[in-house]
């Protein structure tokens, strides 16, 4: 197989995914299927994962002339063989109303916030997909069976942010002499509220919404090219636990003996900005943040800004305290965003203190590096720049998560934490990681209820109970996503070491983080292949 039949087949591969979805081009920045939503209906699903095993066959029966042809051949193959076992296995397009939901709002809030698109096309654009949603909707209620409870309770939920979007495209993105575009929008909202009332009226189920340990297992293996399995996570996940509440009580002895880490991680909350000031703070830290990788020649920075803006407020309910959206791999356009949404105008004392608290001036310097630089921001504008479309459009959660995770710790080891107190919370990120390992496994191998995995986070990592549910319910609908952080950092501070043997004296961090971001966010073990230092 020459580069370019490879490159061919990953053209044909990109173009059967935004068939089928077209809110991921939206996302990556293909602007040509902005007015449609996706093709979700049994038969649709059939005849589109008919499609992806053939192409996966015209992969195989090809031969590869170089050693980086042949991992981005495993990539591609792992990504075909994961999206046909999502879903003709775990099915979520039947079992979860969620899928159908959050494709609808992330369709329309894409088209509301790009700025890579002119204002007039996204009008015509969502006014495509706002006219799609009743029979969109329709198609769900066709398709949808034996929902798992947590899912309609969540399902439900998000159909009223839906509304809310709805109400903003009407206000902002309404195309020119198109008479009918209120009447679309007002049947849009009506398909949504009948959508919800069917989800409320229906009947009582006791389908589980885990997956099973084989589904696990094959996700870990051609998602991720993980060789771990879910029982050995579990166990590495409950012992980096029990190492970095450890590591917690020893950074809480030396700032203030008298008190556990809890009281004292509850107690330095209290230290926040201003509701005011809070979209400054995290600028600022963004800004230390790639000053300090600048500075030490950490890693190249490509071209492409970070753009700190307050939450818009029709997303405010989708994003509750903070999010990163990156560019899309093809768009003009280098620009991410990364939202940061304040307590309400209005609130009262009581409720921006609790919002606020969740902004601690000790937590944003990690939150800062891992969304921005060196963490996800950089890895993505890095990816976005390869020659090779596989590395633009094919990644791994273990790889993109584990690479901001693993950037907490190196910029620890290079200095950048300027506190005790900074670490303290650099070290509570982990064991939220360590525990989201547990959690994963647990719930979706091991019979966890989801009352022990709310407990488990209230009671370990100190959320608020609330929080805490939204987070498990999140768990539940994404399966092998969680463990990625913990274990893709574990991959490459192993590969890091694997490397600094290799180089002897040679060994610099940047050379190590020039060679991996080469490769984008594929698998680890595929850039372990392609650095030779292949176990």
């Amino acid at each position: 197989m020459t580069a370019s039949t490879l490159e061919h087949l990953t053209e044909s591969y990109c173009d059967l995914l935004w068939n089928l979805d077209p809110v991921a081009a939206t996302a990556a920045g293909v602007s040509r299927y902005d007015d449609r939503l996706g093709l979700y209906a049994e038969d649709d699903v059939r005849r589109y994962m008919a499609a992806f095993k053939s192409l996966g066959s015209s992969l195989e029966e090809c031969d590869v002339e170089s050693l980086e042809d042949e991992i981005d051949r495993t990539a591609l193959l792992g990504q075909l063989r994961t999206t046909v076992h999502r879903f003709e296995s775990e099915e979520p397009h039947v079992r979860n109303p969620t899928f159908w939901v959050s494709h609808v709002l992330e369709g329309l809030h894409l088209l509301l916030v790009s700025t890579a698109t002119p204002l007039e096309a996204r009008a015509l654009a969502v006014a495509g997909r706002v006219r799609q949603i009743p029979s969109f909707l329709d198609a769900a209620r066709g398709t949808l069976r034996d929902c798992p409870d947590v899912f309609v309770r969540t399902a439900m939920e998000m159909t009223a942010h839906g509304l809310m979007l709805i109400d903003e495209v009407e206000r902002s993105l309404a195309p020119d002499g198109d008479t009918d575009f209120a009447g679309a929008c007002a049947a849009a909202r009506g398909a949504l509220t009948d959508f919800a009332t069917g989800l409320e009226s229906g009947e009582d189920t006791d389908g589980s919404f885990a997956i099973g340990e084989d589904a696990f297992d094959f996700r870990l293996h051609f998602q991720h090219a993980l060789r771990a399995t879910a029982p050995e996570l579990w166990r590495f996940g409950m012992a980096l636990m029990e190492s970095t509440e450890a590591e917690l009580a020893e950074l809480a002895r030396r700032i203030d003996p008298a008190v556990p880490w809890q009281d004292l991680v509850s107690r330095l909350r209290d230290d926040h900005p201003a509701g005011d000031l809070l979209v400054g703070a995290y600028a600022s830290q963004m800004d230390r943040a790639r000053r300090f990788v600048e500075e030490r020649q950490l890693v190249p920075i490509p071209a492409g800004g970070l753009e700190v803006v307050a939450t818009p407020e029709f997303l405010r309910p989708l994003i509750p305290f903070a999010a990163y959206q990156p560019p899309g791999a093809f768009a003009e356009s280098r620009t991410g965003w990364f939202y940061v949404t304040p307590p309400p105008e209005g609130a009262s004392v009581a409720t921006s203190e609790r919002l606020l608290r969740d902004h601690c001036v000790f937590e944003l310097p990690a939150t800062a590096l891992h969304e921005g630089y060196p963490g996800h921001h950089l890895q993505f504008l890095t990816a976005h720049a390869q020659p090779r479309l596989v590395r633009k459009v094919i990644s791994s959660a273990a790889t993109v998560e584990g690479w901001a995770l693993y950037c907490e710790e190196m910029m620890g080891e290079e200095g950048f934490y300027a506190s005790l107190e900074e670490r303290l919370f650099q070290k509570l990120a982990l064991l939220w990681r360590a525990c989201r390992v547990v959690l994963d496994v647990g719930l979706h191998t091991r019979g966890m209820r989801f009352e022990e995995a709310v407990d488990l986070l209230v009671d370990r990592v100190q959320f608020a109970r609330w929080n805490a549910e939204a987070e498990v319910r999140r768990y539940c609908a994404e399966p092998v996503y969680q463990l990625c952080y913990a274990a893709g950092r574990r991959e490459l501070l192993e590969l890091r070491d694997a490397y600094r043997t290799a180089c002897g004296a040679d060994y610099t961090v940047r050379g190590f983080h020039e060679r991996v971001l080469q490769y984008g966010g594929l698998p680890v073990s595929l850039i372990r292949w392609g650095l030779e230092l292949d176990e």
